[in-house]
């Protein structure tokens, strides 16, 4: 009999798992870059006690297209997913579903601020 065939996974295991709050930071970071478009290091975030879920703060900028390139094709904003307020409604439920997912931890909520934007020459792959 192997090891995999003696261990029942129906059943639970002895002791525990956590996740630090540093391991935590850095899954909310790249999800947010992600989600974006901007370097996890140009990104914030911060955890809060939200009645025993985690609530998440994410402080960050954005990637936009330069303004010359909308004036001369207006479709450039599509390209990069909409307004900078559609994306960052967008950001806030493909963070929450990413880190919930990954860490198994349940948010609350995810809050983001946009700092700044990042002008970036071509559009995002959707």
């Amino acid at each position: 009999m192997s090891v995999a065939e003696a261990v029942d996974t129906t059943t639970s295991l002895a002791g525990h798992n956590r996740i630090s709050t540093q391991a935590l930071t850095s899954l909310a970071r790249a999800a947010a870059a992600e989600a974006l478009g901007v370097p996890a290091t140009d990104i914030r975030a911060d955890w809060a006690d939200d009645d025993g879920l985690l609530a998440l703060s994410i402080v960050a900028p954005i990637s936009i297209p330069s303004l010359t390139e909308v004036l001369r094709d207006p479709m450039r904003v599509q390209g990069f997913g909409g307004s900078i307020w559609d994306r960052a409604v967008a950001a806030k439920a493909s963070v929450l579903e990413t880190v919930t997912r990954l860490s198994g931890s349940q948010l609350s909520r995810v809050d983001i601020r946009i700092s700044g934007a990042h002008v970036t020459e071509g559009g995002r792959v959707q």
